[in-house]
């Protein structure tokens, strides 16, 4: 029984479970430094993969399995380029391709010895493949931004979160929580300021842009920003599994926050972390303030995969999801709209035109 399967209880209404499965989409499956001689396993929406360096470094990723006798080509080794099968010694190319078979005087190349293959690209220090096996892909993998500007500092962080791809990103651009799970780090439970939000929809992706936001109360607002001042902000979600914070403080502050999500099963979903950000401060002090904020950042992070695995349990428990959502929830909804179009391999519901909404919240 699959996982999506089993969080279906008896009379459990289809559909109520945020759980999406994506074709034609790229996703992270490892960085470029973890792929080196041998070959790394890897699952993507609940199938095993392999990953392996085929000719000339050149990165393939395959089933991980031996159509031979069903071995995981992952406990095999790379030999001349090609994947090797611990068992017999079968040996396939980057496109899945049965390149040799020891001790076999005929022709190995037959299609039924071939292994389904993923088109995969390296690209920005990652690994991206292909969630749709055997097809040339129309599109190219997401490019993180600002990584070659000079004045810019990069800092890049691998996380797991237990929970659904949709309710992760959703958990990484949602402002309200913050005052509560992370009370006293980035807001506070006062709600002192009302703020204008603009919501924009496409259909490839929805953002908040927050107006009037003074800097957030908190640790990681004096960090950020120790002279006070009023906040640029928007939270972006790009398909396929995007979630994008920005922060701008006056000329000289600007953070950007990147995750691109890979959904490994489920309810499992790796997180790849690239901050790029710009502050006021000299290298010196810059150097000297890092290993005090990324604590404090890893520690946020901490207290979202605690509550994300304890709301999985709550809906595997039922069975499926109940969500009562309001205005200010501005992205959760738009979110799981766009990825269940592209679940079902159609255009989001909206079109090409980006349409806009305005609300108020207090924050």
């Amino acid at each position: 029984m699959s996982s999506r399967e089993e969080a279906r209880t008896p009379g459990a209404a289809a559909g109520h479970v945020s759980v999406v499965h994506l074709p034609n989409a790229w996703f992270i499956l490892c960085t470029s430094r973890e792929l080196g001689d041998k070959p790394l396993s890897r699952m993507l929406q609940g199938t095993p993969l392999v990953l392996f360096r085929g000719e000339g470094g050149k990165p393939g990723a395959l089933m991980d399995r031996c159509p031979h006798r069903n071995v995981p080509l992952s406990l095999g080794r790379v030999t001349q380029g090609q994947l090797q099968c611990g068992y017999h010694g079968w040996r396939f190319d980057t496109g899945g391709q049965c390149r040799a078979i020891p001790g076999f005087l005929g022709e190995p190349e037959a299609r039924s010895r071939c292994v389904t293959s993923y088109a995969t690209r390296e690209q920005d220090g990652f690994i991206w493949v292909y969630s749709t096996p055997g097809v040339e892909p129309a599109t190219e993998p997401y490019r993180f931004p600002l990584l070659d500007a000079r004045e810019y500092t990069t800092v890049r962080r691998i996380l797991r979160a237990p929970g659904s791809l949709h309710a992760t990103l959703e958990n990484t651009l949602d402002v309200p929580h913050t005052a509560y799970l992370h009370g006293g780090l980035f807001r506070t439970e006062e709600k002192r300021n009302e703020i204008e939000v603009v919501v924009r929809r496409s259909a490839d992706r929805v953002e908040a842009e927050y107006i009037g936001e003074p800097r957030p109360s908190g640790v990681v607002g004096r960090l950020l920003a120790p002279g006070g001042g009023v906040v640029q902000h928007f939270d972006r979600f790009l398909m396929p599994s995007i979630a994008q914070v920005e922060y701008r403080i006056g000329d000289a502050s600007h953070i950007m926050v990147t995750s691109a999500m890979t959904p490994v099963s489920d309810w499992d979903t790796m997180v790849y972390a690239v901050v790029t950000f710009r502050l006021p401060l000299p290298r010196w002090l810059l150097r000297a303030v890092l290993p005090v904020a990324m604590p404090v950042a890893l520690h946020i992070f901490s207290q979202d995969a605690r509550i994300l695995k304890t709301q999985t349990e709550s809906i595997r428990r039922f069975g499926t999801e109940t969500y009562a959502s309001t205005e200010i929830d501005v992205l959760g909804p738009g979110i799981l709209r766009l990825l269940r179009a592209a679940e079902r391999e159609k255009p989001g519901a909206v079109g090409d035109a980006v349409h806009e909404t305005r609300l108020k919240m207090r924050t």
